[in-house]
């Protein structure tokens, strides 16, 4: 008897999204289809499942202990989120070779479904950093007796979703500094830097709209800038390591000594990064917005305002109205507001109400008997006749004008 081969063992996934791409979120079901393809025929003893999901940290760090001595510290930690296994085939034992309990398949492609939930807790959003990583796959394994296990696995990824359409991610973030400079014992001027942004919450693709303000009354040549970095957080043992990544920066022009610039809404695009991740004990990936000035020969000048990069976009109404918000207070404090020289006139009392409401609105009311029988008839009939009436017509002209300032007495000159 000739034994078949096992030609291919894949994964696939049931995605719920248009896009092929396997992508879920804390309490989706993850389902999906492992497939054998043999030629010839084979007897198993199982095919089995392992779903796991868990975020990493390692990294090493050399320690001195003494002249001539030295040794490395390593630094490791685990969080594990869910750890689930499933038998399609077969038993569970697989560390003996008995003939019994085995299953044959027979020569072609067969398919069998898994499926688990992932749990409704909040999950780490998947992750590939310098020390660490967010991981979440599926493992297919092939048992057979007398012969290797066939193993594969296959990564699926979480998101662990941030709405930016909350309060706290919609609130305004902005700041002032300022800078003397000083060489030896001489002291120009203040560099002052002011900036604000419209809210703290962005999705990958969107653009930072920066309202800033850069004075230089130095004597030196300034160029205002800012930049978009990516801060990563391990920590392990008590320790903590940190990654600081450049995503995105834009720069102004140069300002000689005495001048000003105004960004009014410079805009900084996100590009594709990936979605902060807060809730995880051992990873933290934080983005934040660096404003600041580039002083030759001195430290720079800046302001860090922080960002938040969420998964859930801004809705339309949301936006609306934080960006009007936003933009006037900028204006307000900023830019200034100009005022129209004429005040517009408001609506006329036939364009808010139409006569078929007016004449409604003058029939009796029933609820007003006793009200009516209480009061003097000419009285009432006073109250019926004008709480309807129009008010008077709108005019920028006084129709009762004060006297002549000629009239009016003078203020006493000092």
């Amino acid at each position: 008897m000739v034994l078949g081969k096992v030609k291919s063992l894949t994964i696939s996934f049931d995605c719920l999204n248009d896009s092929n791409v396997p992508v879920y979120s804390s309490g989706d079901t993850v389902s999906g289809r492992v497939s054998l393809e043999v030629t010839g025929e084979i007897r198993v003893k199982s095919l089995k499942i392992h779903a796991r999901g868990h975020a990493k940290v390692r990294w090493t760090e050399s320690r001195n202990a003494g002249s001539n001595t030295a040794y490395t510290q390593n630094y490791t930690e685990e969080v594990e989120y869910f750890n689930h296994k499933d038998i399609l085939i077969g038993h569970e034992r697989d560390d003996d070779n008995s003939e019994e309990g085995l299953h044959t398949i027979h020569s072609g492609r067969h398919e069998y479904a898994f499926s688990f939930q992932l749990p409704q807790t909040p999950l780490a959003t998947s992750f590939e950093g310098r020390h660490g990583s967010v991981r979440y796959w599926v493992k297919a394994e092939l048992h057979r007796p007398w012969l290797l296990p066939v193993k594969l696995k296959k990564e699926f990824t979480v998101f662990e979703h941030i709405d930016i359409n909350t309060p706290s991610l919609l609130s305004p973030q902005a700041g002032t500094k300022e800078k003397t400079l000083c060489c030896w014992l001489c002291t120009s001027g203040p560099i002052s830097l002011s900036a604000k942004i419209e809210r703290k919450g962005y999705t990958p693709g969107e653009s930072i709209q920066i309202f800033a303000e850069i004075e230089n009354c130095s004597s030196r040549v300034v160029v205002p800038k800012a930049a978009i970095y990516q801060t990563q957080a391990f920590y392990a043992k008590g320790k903590m390591k940190e990654v600081r990544q450049l995503v995105a920066n834009i720069r102004g022009e140069s300002l000689s000594s005495g001048k000003t610039e105004t960004w009014n809404g410079k805009q900084l695009k996100i590009p594709p990064v990936s979605p902060s991740i807060l809730d995880c004990s051992i990873i933290r990936v934080e983005y934040s917005l660096m404003v600041y000035v580039d002083i030759p020969g001195a430290m720079d000048l800046f302001l860090n305002l922080p960002l938040v990069i969420g998964t859930i976009p801004l809705h339309p109404f949301g936006s609306r109205t934080s960006s009007v918000s936003s933009q006037c207070s900028m204006n307000m404090n900023w830019l200034g507001l100009t005022l129209p020289e004429r005040p517009e006139a408001p609506p006329s009392y036939a364009e808010v109400v139409t006569e078929e409401q007016r004449q409604s609105s003058l029939a009796p009311l029933g609820v007003c008997d006793d009200f009516e029988r209480a009061l003097p008839g000419p009285l009432f009939a006073y109250i019926q006749e004008f709480r309807f009436l129009p008010p008077p017509l709108y005019s920028e002209i006084d129709p009762n004008p004060d006297q002549p300032t000629e009239d009016r007495p003078s203020c006493p000159s000092r």
